[in-house]
This record gives C-alpha cells, sequence and structure tokens, in this order.
C-alpha cells in the first residue's frame, strides 16, 4: 500500500468515527473529542482534519463558526406515525462519497419523516413499520403518495383527481377509497421510503 493510499484510508476511518459519534450522540464532536476519538494530541492536528473535512465538504460550519454535519448530514426531523389504513464498491477518494440524505431528500428544510402503521398502502410496497420520507413542499399531483388529513383524521393514500372530485385511494383491497365529506388537507407528498431489516 503506497503511503497516498494509507493517508486515505486513515482519513476514511476518522470520518467513519465522526460520523459514528454523530448519529449515536445526534451532535457533532468538539475539536478536543475528535482529537481523542482519532487518536490526535494535537490542538494543530484537530485543526488541520477539520480543515481538510472542510475541505471535501465532509463537515461544514454553521454562521457561528460551530462544526455541522456536510456529507454526514440532515437527519431528519421524526414528526409521529401516520395511519395507513382506516383514517386514523468503496469509495477510492473520499471527495466521491455519497450521503443518502443528499440522494432520498430535495429540499431539507420542507422535508419529515413519519413512521408507518397499517397496511392499507402494502400493495405500493409500504409496511407498518417503515419510515416515509415527506415533503411538504412539494404540489400534489394525481398519483401521488400522500400525507392527508381527511375531516379531522390522518391517513396516507394515492391521491386521485377527477375534474373537482377527488378520493384517496388505498393500496390494499382490503380498504375502500375515502371521498372527503368536509375537509381535505394535503400536509406532504411521500418522495421516499426507507426500511430497516434488522
Amino acid at each position: 500500500m503506497t503511503t497516498k493510499d494509507q493517508k486515505e484510508q486513515t482519513l476514511r476511518s476518522r470520518v467513519k468515527e465522526i460520523a459514528h459519534f454523530y448519529y449515536q450522540r445526534g451532535r457533532m464532536p468538539s475539536f478536543s473529542e475528535i482529537g481523542e476519538m482519532v487518536g490526535l494530541k494535537s490542538k494543530n492536528a484537530v485543526s488541520k482534519l477539520v480543515k481538510k473535512l472542510e475541505t471535501l465538504k465532509v463537515i461544514e460550519r454553521d454562521e457561528k463558526g460551530r462544526l455541522i454535519p456536510g456529507s454526514l448530514r440532515f437527519p431528519v426531523r421524526i414528526l409521529g406515525t401516520v395511519e395507513a389504513g382506516f383514517p386514523s464498491p468503496a469509495e477510492e477518494e473520499l471527495a466521491d462519497t455519497l450521503s443518502l440524505d443528499d440522494m432520498l431528500i430535495q429540499n431539507h428544510e420542507s422535508t419529515f419523516l413519519l413512521k408507518v402503521s397499517g397496511d392499507s398502502m402494502s400493495g405500493a410496497g409500504i409496511l407498518p413499520g417503515d419510515m416515509v420520507i415527506v415533503n411538504k413542499g412539494q404540489t400534489p399531483r394525481s398519483g401521488d403518495i400522500v400525507i392527508a388529513e381527511v375531516d379531522g383524521e390522518w391517513t396516507m393514500k394515492y391521491l386521485k383527481k377527477s375534474g373537482n372530485s377527488v378520493t384517496l385511494v388505498p393500496d390494499n383491497p382490503n380498504y375502500q377509497p375515502i371521498k372527503p365529506k368536509n375537509e381535505l388537507k394535503i400536509a406532504g407528498v411521500v418522495t421516499a421510503v426507507v426500511r430497516r431489516y434488522q
């Protein structure tokens, strides 16, 4: 292994440790914590590492100069549970790392997560326990899966528009389509589904 390869491997290892800290504790480590976890005793060495990671956009700084995640970034807020039933190769270059958030989320400011309860959207591959990524800033179109408040009850269904008529359609034959009687509010459009198998 060349010296360059060793340096890149060391850098990747340090990024993984910082990412692990961030996802375990929900915050970025301090400079002293970074030094401790990666084995750097000198403040100058830690500063050089941080600057390198900033250059690679792995980490960034906010307006007050505090460290924030870059490509590690954006844990999305979990706002609650939505009823989906009746209404109720390893990177060769560190700069090429991929953030799943960047891949799944278009607008961080208008995105939130909901945990699925119920099986009315099982035909769409959305099962109980899944997390759905919802964009509240996206204009809902006919055929989109939406999070909606129907006559005071929350649900997740396909949005079907026909003229002035709006219907919320499940993807499970055990459930009936829902037509709002008094009020319908669309909270957002489902843009992705996340499932953990363990």
